[in-house]
């Protein structure tokens, strides 16, 4: 595909006032606590796997309400802890998976939980585990528009928060240094990366990798590509409803979310990407908060972006600051 968005040199700069409510953190600080006074201890089971120098483990942690949800646990056998840990968030429409597919971080010596998204796993990938039991109104096919009429019944108000219980529970773990711990995750996964990173306090890196979920309202107008036409389809039903639907997710929006993140932060783009534009990438990364930040630029790639070179430079990144 062209480039069909703003040039390399805009992109730079790019710095939109994007919405935001006015109680935006009273709305996630509630959201938060509400669901951490609910929340019980993680249950870890080590399970069989091929592996002779990793060790992994069914994970089932507390999420949003309380809501079970489901990880894998991979450490490096034989390493003495506490040691740093990668979370890590799933692209749209995976779940978590088989324990076998995702060994990278633990691999290079890092405890490693990989978080089932709830109520997805159905679309690709090797399934998930994870439902989610709340109910929405009306709603298009997919995930984005559950729950839209109301920022309080939103899909992705449980999901961000199962992101961020998701850290609360592998700092828990002895075998993980509380202190060092680091967010990641690509498309769908980035954008929940953002969300962990903005929500949760002390992370020692956030790795979204072309994020998902920046910048609403220009994504909507700008790609004609799906997910973010879930939410043109439903408009175009819904005839009357953008301003309450914008003003919803306005309270999930990555920019808004970037701006109170401290990790450093690595991120990346692709400037031929439809599915992720370019110019919400970095509207996302030029308001992250953290001042120690880069961005890994994808100048003739669609939405696979780096893929294992973006890996190897999360790597390094990473590994400069443990």
């Amino acid at each position: 595909m062209p480039r069909f968005d703003l040039s390399p040199a805009e992109l730079t700069t790019y710095a939109p006032q994007v919405r935001e409510p006015g109680d935006f953190d009273a709305f996630w600080t509630d959201t938060l606590a509400t669901s951490r006074a609910a929340a019980d201890a993680p249950v870890i089971t080590r399970i069989d796997a091929p592996f002779t120098t990793l060790d992994v483990f069914d994970v089932t942690f507390s999420g949003f309400a309380g809501d079970p949800v489901k990880a894998w646990l991979t450490l490096p056998r034989g390493v003495d802890g506490p040691l740093p840990a990668v979370v890590e968030y799933n692209g749209y429409g995976g779940g978590r998976g088989l324990p076998v597919e995702r060994i990278g971080w633990s691999s290079s010596g890092y405890a490693h939980l990989f978080m089932d998204t709830r109520g997805q796993g159905s679309m690709w990938g090797s399934g998930g585990e994870t439902p989610d039991p709340h109910g929405t109104g009306a709603s298009a096919s997919g995930f984005m528009t559950r729950g839209i009429d109301d920022p309080a019944d939103y899909y992705y108000r449980r999901v961000y928060t199962d992101a961020a219980l998701a850290v609360d529970a592998v700092r828990s773990l002895d075998a993980v240094d509380a202190s060092r711990v680091a967010v990641t995750g690509g498309s769908q996964g980035g954008g929940i990366a953002i969300a962990a990173a903005g929500l949760s306090e002390g992370l020692i890196a956030a790795m979204p990798d072309v994020p998902f979920l920046c910048h609403f309202e220009r994504a909507v107008g700008l790609t004609d590509r799906d997910p973010y036409q879930e939410v043109v389809r439903y408009l175009s039903v819904h005839r009357g409803a953008e301003e309450r639907v914008f003003e919803t997710l306005s309270y999930f929006d990555g920019v808004n979310l970037a701006r109170r993140a401290t990790a450093a932060g690595l991120f990346s783009v692709a400037l031929m990407d439809p599915i992720c534009p370019p110019s919400t990438v970095y509207a996302a990364f030029n308001a992250f908060g953290g001042a120690d930040k880069a961005i890994e630029v994808y100048a003739h790639n669609e939405h696979e972006g780096g893929q294992s070179y973006q890996w190897l430079a999360q790597t390094a990144f990473l590994g400069a600051r443990v």
